[in-house]
């Protein structure tokens, strides 16, 4: 995952919906993809919860099967995968920018980002919800210290075949070095493979003759490209995969299109509607911004036309 950063998702309908009058007929449950009927009741709004964006999409990765569905497709998939990037010599997820060295003759590896990839950090995001609070290092550190992170369904099956045939799992994330201990220990606590502490590569990593700009995780992918030869790449955010350089949605939109082949073969895409660095290429990556100006800019980027 690129920064850590609370996404301030589509404003919910469930608050509306808490302001309804109780019904005398209760309505009929909605089929599937059909608009919701209106609630049959509605419990007052607890004392003190404020509206929140992010509350459905909350929700939606901890209560809804289709988010569990969803993860399950794209590691299910990439399994089938792996037997031929294996016997393909020439085969690498690398970009060529990143990839300093050969890669003919290298160990297997396949590059995992952490958050929202392998670990479900929902219940963070669930008690930044319910405090009215936005994402700090603070209680982020406190959430990663506990090392309850859950895994993703279809992660753990995924890297357990992918280690038995022999490919190293690195873990390349954007927590920070000094949580590599209580990191490891989750993955491990959750099933995933762990070889060594080496496998961790998170940020602040040195690597010798490249300079990190800002969260970016092009200098560890090329340490990694240095001893393996990267079969895949899993993330949820489009700087998991390839280094962004200008975080603009046009600029978002010229690197889709520029590696479009690769998702889905070499690259393996996540979904996360919780944060990301989409959110502030919307409002010009200007986080200093108050909540609400950074929420008017979002208001002003949705496209209501046919």
């Amino acid at each position: 995952m690129t920064a850590r950063v609370l996404t301030l998702s589509v404003l919910s309908c469930a608050l509306a919906l808490a302001a309804c009058k109780r019904t005398e007929t209760p309505a009929a449950a909605p089929a599937d993809n059909a608009a919701p009927a209106p609630a049959a009741t509605a419990a007052a709004k607890p004392a003190g919860l404020a509206a929140d964006d992010n509350l459905n999409a909350v929700l939606w990765v901890q209560t809804s099967a289709e988010y569990r569905a969803a993860t399950q497709t794209v590691y299910r998939a990439a399994a089938d995968h792996l037997d031929a990037a294996l016997k393909q010599k020439n085969w690498d997820a690398l970009v060529p920018d990143e990839r300093g060295n050969a890669a003919t003759g290298l160990p297997p590896a396949v590059i995992m980002d952490v958050d929202e990839t392998v670990l479900d950090n929902s219940p963070y995001q669930a008690r930044l919800v319910r405090d009215g609070k936005e994402y700090d290092e603070v209680t982020w550190d406190a959430w990663v210290a506990e090392k309850k992170a859950k895994p993703l369904p279809g992660v753990v099956d995924f890297a357990k075949a992918a280690s038995a045939k022999g490919v190293t799992i690195l873990y390349l994330s954007n927590r920070a070095e000094h949580l590599q201990a209580a990191t490891l220990a989750n993955l491990r606590d959750a099933g995933l493979p762990v070889k060594d502490e080496s496998v961790f590569l998170g940020l602040g990593t040195f690597v010798e003759g490249c300079e990190q700009n800002g969260s970016e995780k092009n200098c560890r992918r090329k340490l990694a490209g240095q001893k393996y030869r990267v079969l895949m790449q899993f993330g949820d955010q489009l700087g998991d995969f390839v280094q962004v350089v200008a975080n603009t949605p046009e600029g978002r939109d010229q690197l889709l299109q520029q590696y479009d082949d690769w998702f889905g073969e070499r690259w393996w895409m996540l979904p996360n509607p919780t944060y990301g660095s989409w959110e502030p290429a919307l409002f010009n990556n200007a986080w200093d911004q108050p909540r609400e100006a950074r929420r008017s800019s979002k208001r002003e980027a949705l496209n209501t036309a046919p």
